[in-house]
C-alpha cells in the first residue's frame, strides 16, 4: 500500500522545511572559511566516512555497496572530466575518533568529497573540518533537523530526508494504529532528540498524549530503569530511537511483559534493520515491532538494483540508504562535469542544481550525455526525485514502513509519501 500524506501532517511537512530552507545562506560556497584551488587535478576523487564498525555498522555493507555501484557504472560510461572517479573507502565507527582519524587521513590524500557518514552525531564531529578544508561532505542517511540550517559553507549535501519529515510519518503511523499513550526512549544525540522532537510535536497535536519519554546515554551499562519507568507508565505505544543499544532495552521490555507480542513498539531507522533480531538466541521475540525507514524498497521494487547491489555484495541483507548511496556519489559526479572541474567548492555549487529545473534523466549515463550536449538537467535517481532546496537536501521523500515477520525478519508494509 501507498499512504498519502495529508491534512494537518502535509502542512507541519510543508512550513517546516519550507521556513528552514528559506532560512539557510548555505548556497554561497564562496564565503566562509571554504577555501581550494579553482582548478583541481582533474580527478575527481571521493572518500568514505561509513560504518564499518560501531553501532551502525549494520547499515555500512548497502552504503559501500551503493557507492561502489555508482563508481563502477560512471566508471564504465567513461567518468568524470575524461578521468576515472577515484575512491578511498573509510571507516566512520561510531565516535568522533575513528571518524576524525579517517578524515585526516583522506584530506591528506586530497580527497574532493567525503560521502557519509551514516550518523548524524557523527557528522557533526567533523563538518566543520571538511568544509572548512573546501571539501564536500555528502552523507547519504544524515537525518538530524541540524543540518539544514548549519552553517556548512556550502558544503554539505544529504540524499536522506530531515526528521521533519520521518516524525511526523512515524506519528501518523501510531495514531493510525490506535495508540492513544506513548513512551519515548531516546538516545542522547542530534538525531535521536531530534527525531523526538518531530515525532512528539504532530503525535500531540493529533490527540495523543506522552505519558514518559527519557533521553538515555547510549553507552550505559543497563537500561532497567527506563525500564522500569516505562512499565509503570503502561503506554499504549513505546518508541525506541536508539542503535544497537536497542536490542537491551527490548530485552528489559520484554522480560517485563511489555514485548511486541504484548504492546505497540516501534523503532526507526536507527534500529529496524534485521541486525535487531539477529541480536536475540528467538529472533522471534521481535515480532510485531513497527518503525520506519527514509527511502525505497529496494528489494521489492527495485529488482534490478537490487541485483546489481547483490553483484558487488552477494551477503546483502539489508538494503537501508543503498540507493542514497548510489544517489549521492552520481549526483557529485554529474556536478562536477556541470563545474568542468573537481575542486570541492566548484562542485558543490552545481550539487543542488543537477537535481531540479532541467531536463529529467535518471541514470548517469544518460544524464552526462545530456550536460555534454549543453542541456540543464534534472537527475531523478532511485532514491527518488530528489529535487533538492537550496540547503542541499531532498524536498520530496519516501518513508518506509517496516515490520517484523513472525520469524524475525523486516518485511515492508507500505510507505508515506511526502512533498515539499
Amino acid at each position: 500500500m501507498t499512504k498519502k500524506i495529508t491534512g494537518l501532517l502535509a502542512i507541519l511537512l510543508s512550513f517546516s522545511l519550507i521556513a528552514a530552507a528559506c532560512g539557510n545562506d548555505d548556497e554561497d560556497t564562496t564565503s566562509g572559511g571554504g577555501s581550494s584551488s579553482e582548478a583541481g587535478d582533474g580527478i575527481l576523487r571521493l572518500g568514505g566516512i561509513l560504518p564499518e564498525t560501531g553501532n551502525l555498522a549494520f547499515l555500512g555493507p548497502p552504503e559501500f555497496a551503493g557507492v561502489e555501484l555508482a563508481i563502477a557504472d560512471i566508471n564504465a560510461a567513461g567518468g568524470v572530466l575524461g578521468n576515472d572517479i577515484e575512491w578511498l573507502p573509510g571507516d566512520s565507527g561510531d565516535n568522533g575518533d575513528v571518524a576524525n582519524a579517517t578524515v585526516d587521513r583522506l584530506l591528506a590524500e586530497d580527497v574532493d568529497g567525503f560521502i557519509g557518514a551514516a550518523s548524524s552525531g557523527v557528522s557533526l564531529t567533523v563538518i566543520d573540518k571538511i568544509t572548512q578544508a573546501g571539501k564536500i561532505h555528502f552523507s547519504p542517511a544524515n537525518t538530524s533537523p541540524a543540518f539544514t540550517t548549519y552553517d556548512d559553507n556550502g558544503l554539505y549535501f544529504r540524499t536522506a530526508p530531515s526528521d521533519v519529515v520521518q516524525g511526523a510519518a512515524l506519528a501518523d503511523i501510531i495514531l493510525a494504529d490506535g495508540a492513544e499513550t506513548v513512551a519515548f526512549l531516546v538516545l542522547n544525540d542530534s538525531y535521536g532528540t531530534g527525531l523526538l522532537e518531530f515525532t512528539k510535536g504532530p503525535y500531540e497535536a493529533n490527540g495523543g498524549t506522552v505519558v514518559y519519554e527519557v533521553i538515555y546515554d547510549p553507552q550505559a551499562e543497563n537500561f532497567d530503569a527506563e525500564v522500569a519507568a516505562t512499565v509503570e507508565a503502561d503506554p499504549d505505544a513505546i518508541v525506541i530511537i536508539g542503535f544497537d543499544e536497542t536490542s537491551k532495552i527490548l530485552t528489559g521490555l520484554i522480560e517485563n511483559g511489555m514485548g511486541p507480542s504484548d504492546k505497540l513498539v516501534y523503532g526507526t531507522d536507527g534500529n529496524m534493520g534485521n541486525a535487531l533480531a539477529q541480536a536475540f538466541d528467538d529472533p522471534s521475540v521481535v515480532a510485531g515491532m513497527r518503525g520506519t525507514l527514509p527511502g525505497v524498497d529496494v528489494a521489492g521494487e527495485l529488482g534490478d538494483f537490487r541485483d546489481a547491489l547483490l553483484g558487488i555484495d552477494g551477503d546483502l541483507i539489508d538494503f537501508s540508504y543503498a540507493a542514497e548511496s548510489y544517489d549521492a556519489v552520481v549526483i557529485t559526479a554529474l556536478a562536477a562535469i556541470a563545474a568542468g572541474s573537481d575542486d570541492g567548492v566548484a562542485v558543490a555549487a552545481e550539487i543542488n542544481d543537477v537535481t531540479r529545473g532541467g531536463t529529467k534523466c535518471t541514470s548517469f549515463e544518460e544524464c552526462a550525455g545530456l550536460l555534454a550536449d549543453g542541456t540543464d538537467i534534472d537527475y531523478d535517481g532511485f532514491s527518488g526525485p530528489l529535487e533538492f532546496i537550496d540547503a542541499g537536501e531532498p524536498s520530496q521523500a519516501s518513508i518506509l514502513i517496516l515490520e517484523f515477520d513472525e520469524t524475525g525478519t523486516i518485511f515492508v508494509d507500505g510507505s508515506i509519501e511526502g512533498q515539499i
